[in-house]
């Protein structure tokens, strides 16, 4: 009897590896078809007409309609979008935001204006808290990236930040940090995603006026703010502790000497062959869907680089001031600058399930990639020359770009 439920058992064993294996040849074979080549060198026209068409799909896709005709604030497509685009539109000539950016602006102001009516995403009673929560704190990061500009700060703005910090945690061991939406996928929607959220949430306040953080209205939510992040910083990823890293050039004092040297030493370690850093060496998720985990990487190509973890390295190195000429970043920015595919996109997999880059679905991961990518990149053309000029990373490398003059975000 034993024999044959051990006999059983690695018959299904083996059929499960069989059907992922064949799975991920599936989706290898269709990614190669969706993405086609690379291009020779990034292109910023490119990738704003990638990211353009998907936060338009975005907009129409049935789920992600919310109420009163407004439109859900995704992790994946939106927030990259959002932290991208007026960039791109600045590198470009284009002197007024696109269609898709007016839309998203809309839907968010309205959300923020009639916050108290408005249902999250979410509305069952384990998880409606945390969407509201996740969404509060995003909105307050988008309205922040477009009003770092503006001489005063508008009130939709005030009001977006006023939302986020009523939802602040104020007891227990999550004091300073929020509900996060937690359905067991990475990298966005696990466990650990919370304290990823409070470092988006770091570099919203980062982005305002200086004067904002000192603010007595709003110091001791910043201030909970910051003792959140020191209490559970060593306990996360790699990829959270970037995320801290590129918030502290922002809001100052949430990282020491030491702790910097030690991150800036672990990701050197993770840093791959061809220069690049996977997703899952950033974010391990030791605990979540272990089942075949490492045959799964392995037939999906989780394990190769892609443009999410390089993109975020390569930031969070560049915000903290390392310079264009380190061996490391010098390698990172030329992978991304090589790894561009004709159609304006970066690739990246998703660490949850199959997914098939052919579908809309299945570009979530790409369109976060594409985001991550162009803050590097855009980061490193506004690097100052010895003599004072910008540089690119292309100069650096000694390849090709298809650049025009930067603006810093």
């Amino acid at each position: 009897m034993r024999r044959l439920a051990l006999f059983t058992g690695v018959l299904l064993a083996l059929g499960a590896g069989a059907l992922i294996v064949w799975a991920g040849a599936r989706v290898r074979a269709n990614s190669v078809a969706s993405f086609g080549s690379y291009r020779s060198g990034w292109s910023p026209a490119a990738a704003a007409s990638y990211l353009d068409s998907r936060e338009a799909w975005w907009q129409s896709w049935p789920q992600a309609q919310l109420s009163q005709g407004t439109v859900c604030v995704s992790c994946h497509t939106v927030l990259p979008y959002a932290l991208v685009r007026p960039g791109l539109r600045a590198k470009l000539g284009q002197t007024e935001p696109t269609v898709a950016e007016r839309a998203m602006l809309s839907s968010i102001e309205k959300r923020v204006a009639n916050w108290q009516q408005m249902s999250p995403y979410y509305t069952d009673a384990a998880h409606a808290a945390p969407s509201h929560a996740t969404e509060a704190v995003l909105n307050a990061l988008i309205l922040a990236k477009y009003s770092a500009e503006q001489a005063q700060l508008g009130p939709v703005t005030r009001r977006a930040f006023d939302e986020a910090w009523a939802l602040q945690q104020t007891t227990g061991d999550s004091a300073g940090g929020w509900e996060w939406q937690d359905f067991h996928e990475a990298p966005w929607e696990s466990p650990e995603s919370a304290y990823q959220g409070a470092a988006m949430m770091a570099l919203a306040v980062g982005s305002m006026p200086a004067s904002y953080a000192s603010d007595p209205a709003d110091r001791d939510h910043v201030e909970r703010l910051r003792q959140y992040l020191l209490l559970h910083y060593a306990a996360q990823p790699t990829m959270n502790q970037l995320y801290v890293l590129w918030a502290s050039t922002l809001m100052p004092g949430m990282l020491n000497e030491s702790q910097r040297t030690d991150l800036i030493g672990k990701v050197a370690t993770l840093q791959r062959p061809d220069g690049g850093w996977s997703l899952p060496s950033l974010d391990e998720q030791m605990t979540t869907k272990p089942a075949m985990f490492d045959l799964f990487k392995r037939a999906n190509r989780v394990d190769d680089s892609d443009g999410i973890a390089t993109g975020l390295v390569a930031l969070a190195l560049e915000e903290d001031g390392v310079s264009l000429e380190d061996p490391m970043l010098k390698r990172g920015l030329a992978w991304l600058e090589s790894h561009q595919y004709e159609e304006g996109s970066w690739w990246a997999s998703s660490l949850n399930g199959f997914r098939n880059p052919s579908t809309g679905i299945g570009r979530f991961m790409s369109d976060a990639a594409t985001g991550y990518a162009v803050l590097a990149l855009e980061q490193a053309q506004s690097f100052p020359k010895p003599d004072g000029n910008a540089t690119s990373a292309a100069a650096n490398t000694g390849q090709s770009a298809h650049v025009v003059a930067s603006s810093s975000w």
